[in-house]
């Protein structure tokens, strides 16, 4: 059985928090939320990572992470590219986004040959979530008649940012600890100790309690996921055409939905307790490098990820 490889969606720009927050630096060595998530997957036991990003950027995301990663991993780069479709299709006029983090982890197919986990590059994740997901990528090997992923859970109440809103995928969970339901909110914000969902652009707000079980994009598959992603992907086109050319995107939720509908897939979801940090907006900056400064304190990592 090949070794889990990790893949790190980077090709957003972060319209949100306004420039590459990929690249942003919230360590006292220049150290970027991807190197920690990068130190984390090599501890848990990951030797390659694969960077999706895009080929104009790709200058810059090397010497600001992808040299330092290469001191401790096996590093590798995908280009995500608006006009990468199956045969038949092209990109309709106006379009400039890309089309979703399906179509970013597609980006990567010809790199990948067995099972891999996939992370966001601006998510600060934490060890535990690393270890987990390499374990079970590492017993686990798709059934003839089921593939057989995984998810690491998070609480919602530990993912939400003090300064708007964030897009999470809300779980249903059987007893058994799988995924039996995955709806991408897009608008997802703090309420108190708990957090609220908008589905009409903020005109009405439902309850979210904080202990709801969320994906934060942090997934484990088998080679199958990219097959099956790749076969679907037309009919995604031909839906999302129709409604909304210019920004429609292929969410992994949707796929994901749309498998475990199929009873194609068995997603096992592992639940984490660790909290969530990002930059998703300005803002979040200050927290996240205080975070990390505490983490580093108490010896969870050293100064100098990297030693350079």
């Amino acid at each position: 059985m090949q070794k889990p490889v990790l893949l790190v969606l980077a090709a957003g720009m972060g319209s949100r928090y306004g420039g590459l927050k990929q690249m942003v630096s919230v360590g006292g060595h220049g150290q970027s939320i991807i190197d920690y998530s990068i130190y984390d997957a090599r501890r848990a036991g990951f030797e390659t990572v694969v960077f999706v990003i895009k080929r104009e950027m790709e200058a810059d995301f090397r010497q600001a992470v992808g040299n330092r990663a290469s001191k401790g991993m096996d590093v590798r780069y995908a280009f995500q590219a608006l006009d990468d479709l199956p045969g038949g299709w092209a990109v309709p006029p106006g379009r400039k986004k890309p089309w979703g983090t399906t179509h970013a982890v597609l980006a990567a197919r010809d790199l990948i040959r067995g099972p891999f986990a996939v992370v966001n590059a601006d998510d600060y994740y934490g060890p535990a979530a690393f270890r987990t997901i390499y374990d079970y990528l590492s017993t686990h090997r798709d059934q003839p008649d089921c593939y057989q992923y995984a998810m690491v859970g998070y609480q919602v109440g530990n993912t939400v940012t003090e300064h708007g809103s964030v897009a999470r995928g809300v779980c249903a969970v059987d007893s058994e600890g799988r995924l039996t339901d995955i709806v991408e909110r897009t608008c997802i914000e703090k309420d108190g100790p708990n957090a609220r969902f908008s589905a009409d652009g903020g005109a009405t707000w439902e309850p979210l309690p904080a202990s709801t079980p969320v994906s934060m994009n942090f997934w484990g598959f088998q080679h199958s996921l990219l097959t099956e992603a790749w076969e679907r992907f037309p009919h995604f086109l031909e839906r999302i055409l129709a409604e909304n050319p210019e920004k429609g995107e292929y969410f992994l939720p949707l796929l994901i939905e749309d498998l475990l509908r199929r009873k194609k897939a068995s997603v096992q979801v592992l639940p984490c307790a660790e909290k969530w940090f990002g930059v998703t907006y300005r803002e979040d900056k200050p927290r996240v490098v205080e975070a990390l400064r505490e983490k580093t304190a108490a010896g969870q990592y050293p100064e100098n990820l990297w030693g350079v």
